[in-house]
């Protein structure tokens, strides 16, 4: 579901639970890192943990070996299901499949991450779980979908009402780099820095709250059509909330649209029919490099390696304080407010989460990597967050199951989370739980210098790395 996304080093497995995945240039390549393993965790209703049975986890659990850990790629989830993209471009999913959203050519739930036989042969680059079906893109840029097209969101405007097979959607000939799946819409982005949005997810909120106004063409399309609105900026990659887009540029700016109910849009308008960018002081005059987005929140970072979080708060799922304001009741009868009130609407840093090294935003929780610690925050209603609680966590703190590990990779679906870990070579390097992390609850000097010298860390390893940045940007990466 929602998301953004990173070059992606060898795994370890585990699993529990959260959704979608970041969005940032990279190239997806795994290396080779030995003692690597699974662990997930969340919500398992339908059996999206791949843990064969489906029954929710509240701690993370390692998961049986479906494929080598080291060639694990990207994870992801959706609504109700889980896929894995390995180095060679295997395909495995698992979990809800009501509407044929795994692509195995039935509708049958899976309750452990199974090869999807029907793309052997065609190498698989990256996938994005919307809610109900799946967007896969292909090494040689071709998209296919497959799952619910209620909403036309698989981008097949005469195709039935679900496809149990993946199949290949028309960009008029374009190479996509890039993928996203919301609720009832998804995206792509193009080699030429083109943006594609098809489903009709987003039209109902749009006509209620442009009476009287002619949306543009994208929203309405069952199949892709190009976003009007950006035709000056290129895009690297694409993400979808639940209803709303956003876009990075080559120049570092994101681009924004759909529905602002939260301020997930960073403005006063309730919903915006074209892009808009929003301005570079929000983010401290920095450059964006990555952008990941949950349903109605979105994380950034910047070229220094500072990661700003905005939108909706009421599940801790911005990792601060719940700022509040007069009218919040009203907003939670699903009254629209100004954005001026609503004081999460603008982009904030969170000093705590500079120097990540992944990101990934579920439905309404997130995970970071931080030095090989892995972080966790938000809703937590079915234990995503990995900590043997329901209860929802606001503000990051490290997953204590999962410190004597070094966590490399990570996703979410829209309740459960998936983290790929290197075990530790000796036991004298697993960390010591009784280690004080940081945490935000810090005071704000030690914060604050810990924040520095994490930035001038990233700044370090980014000169290091420009050369191999550069040729990423060629690329797409996601989850």
């Amino acid at each position: 579901m929602p998301g953004g996304g990173r070059p992606c080093p060898s795994l370890a497995s585990a699993s529990f639970g959260c959704v979608q995945q970041p969005c940032t240039p990279g190239n997806g390549t795994a290396t080779e890192i030995s003692g690597l393993t699974k662990k997930y965790c969340g919500a398992n209703s339908y059996g999206q943990l791949g843990l064969g049975h489906k029954e929710d986890v509240l701690l993370p659990q390692q998961l049986n070996d479906f494929c080598k850990p080291r060639s694990v790629r990207r994870i992801t989830g959706g609504g109700g299901h889980s896929a894995v993209v390995t180095d060679i471009g295997d395909l495995f999913v698992c979990g809800l499949n009501k509407d044929g959203q795994l692509g195995l050519g039935h509708t049958e739930d899976i309750p452990y991450f199974t090869p999807c036989k029907s793309l052997f042969g065609c190498p698989i680059q990256q996938v994005a779980c919307g809610w109900d079906f799946t967007i896969i893109l292909t090494e040689n840029g071709q998209v296919l979908s497959c799952g619910s097209n209620s909403f036309g969101q698989l981008g097949v405007p005469h195709g039935p009402r679900r496809c149990v097979v993946p199949q290949a959607i028309e960009l008029h000939k374009e190479k996509v780099v890039c993928i996203a799946a919301g609720l009832r819409h998804a995206l792509a982005a193009t080699a030429s820095g083109i943006v594609f949005q098809w489903g009709t997810g987003l039209a109902s909120c749009g006509r209620r709250l442009c009476p009287g106004q002619t949306l543009p063409l994208f929203f309405t399309a069952k199949e892709p059509s190009r976003v009007t609105g950006l035709e000056n900026s290129k895009a690297m990659c694409v993400l979808a909330g639940s209803d709303h887009s956003a876009s990075l540029t080559d120049a570092g700016e994101v681009y924004v649209w759909g529905s602002n109910k939260h301020g997930q849009l960073a403005t006063e308008a309730a919903f915006l029919p074209v892009p808009q960018k929003i301005e570079a002081h929000c983010f401290q005059n920095e450059k964006v490099t990555a952008v990941w987005s949950g349903w109605t929140h979105l994380v950034a970072q910047t070229e220094t390696g500072k990661v700003f979080t905005w939108g909706r708060a009421d599940y801790g799922q911005l990792g601060r304080k719940l700022e509040t304001y007069e009218g919040w009741k009203l907003e939670k009868q699903d009254s629209f407010l100004p954005c001026s009130r609503l004081l999460n609407s603008m982009p904030s840093s969170l000093h705590c989460l500079t120097g990540a090294t992944e990101v990934s935003c579920g439905s309404e929780h997130n995970l970071a990597v931080i030095g090989g610690v892995c972080y966790s925050w938000g809703w937590n209603e079915h234990g995503m967050c990995g900590d043997g609680t329901e209860a929802n966590i606001w503000a990051p703190k490290p997953v204590q199951a999962l410190l004597s590990s070094s966590g490399l990779l990570v996703g979410c679906g829209a309740g459960h989370s998936l983290a790929l870990c290197q075990l530790p070579a000796h036991p004298a390097l697993v960390q010591d739980p009784k280690v004080t992390y940081l945490s935000p609850d810090a005071t704000e000097d030690t914060e604050s210098q810990e924040a520095m010298d994490k930035e001038r860390n990233w700044k370090e390893r980014q000169s290091e790395t420009s050369t191999q940045s550069q040729s990423d940007w060629s690329r797409n990466g996601g989850l």
